[in-house]
């Protein structure tokens, strides 16, 4: 196979994580028209994620929000977005790089992107020095998130019911 000097699987990774960037920084200036919601997956401890150690220790891999009704002073830049979230009635303040976004879904149009690690953290990853990284690109999707991606993880308590988001939305 010829070698791809291009790296088209990088423009294409990067076109479509401006696609993100734009819909984030619409989002940002006008709020979210009509039932737009996002469900946004990121690698919890890739370079750049700020989190609190709370939410780090309880979402040591990977963690999805949902950016809908109860957030605040999202701000978008050129290689991040920031946005303050509510956790179990705490408040939080989430830094979250473009390059650490795993999936974008918006379920109101069933629209999504879905994002491989980029070659430097497929290399660390990986312990084999061998093997090769995994190719870096998006491909859209189609389909709902799994049922067990948690927008938000309730705080556990005696006698206290676990509720999902899902069980409030309109039909």
């Amino acid at each position: 196979m010829a070698t791809d000097h291009i790296r088209y699987d990088v423009l294409t990774q990067d076109a479509l994580r401006g696609v993100l960037r734009t819909v984030l920084t619409d989002a940002a200036q006008h709020g979210l028209p009509g039932e737009h919601h996002f469900f946004i997956t990121f690698r919890s401890k890739a370079d750049g994620v700020k989190l609190s150690p709370r939410l780090l220790a309880q979402y040591p891999e990977e963690m999805t929000v949902i950016l809908q009704h109860q957030f605040w002073d999202l701000v978008v830049t050129e290689d991040r977005f920031e946005v303050g979230l509510s956790f179990g009635g705490i408040p939080e303040r989430l830094v979250v790089p473009f390059a650490a976004i795993k999936s974008f879904f918006d379920p109101s149009v069933q629209f999504g992107l879905q994002f491989e690690a980029s070659e430097s953290e497929a290399e660390m990853a990986d312990d084999t020095t061998d093997a090769a990284p995994a190719p870096a690109h998006a491909l859209p999707v189609a389909a709902e998130p799994a049922p067990e991606a948690p927008a938000e993880q309730p705080v556990k308590s005696e006698g206290a019911e676990v509720v999902r988001l899902d069980r409030f939305r309109k039909k």
